[in-house]
């Protein structure tokens, strides 16, 4: 059972959109269970959404290895949802994932995300050069 508190997001970095080269204002954070103070992951809340961005969404997560299956990712999911909203008063954020990504499609169906279509990733995106060649586009209401 999920308690708020036992995961929390420290902040580690916060980009403007002068600061990349993407020109996608964010903020870094990483995922630390509350009670060991142990770092299990990362977690990115991208502020700007263009075509570009879209196929990596809003939230980019990764959880170590060793310290998957405890749902961390979609309790951190949850927090950075209200940092969103919250914080930077966003109403709605998409999240993206690969389709044999087994855990990322568990996470986004437990936050009750919407389904919004599954896209070809266009020949030149990074994404496409690391061999992601199809993503899953899903809505989040906040």
């Amino acid at each position: 059972m999920f308690k708020e508190d036992e995961v929390i997001l420290k902040e580690t970095a916060r980009y403007s959109e002068k600061d990349t080269l993407d020109h996608v204002a964010s903020v870094s954070y990483a995922i630390v269970l509350k009670k060991y103070r142990f770092k299990v992951g990362n977690i990115d809340l991208r502020l700007t959404m263009n075509d570009y961005m879209y196929y990596y969404g809003h939230i980019g997560y990764h959880i170590y290895y060793f310290c998957r299956g405890h749902r961390y990712a979609y309790k951190a999911c949850l927090l950075l949802g209200k940092i969103a909203k919250e914080e930077f008063g966003m109403k709605e954020l998409i999240i993206t994932t690969d389709p044999d990504n087994l855990a990322s499609l568990k996470t986004i169906q437990r936050l009750n995300a919407s389904f919004i279509e599954k896209v070809r990733v266009p020949k030149g995106h990074d994404l496409y050069k690391r061999k992601e060649k199809e993503k899953l586009i899903y809505k989040w209401v906040l």
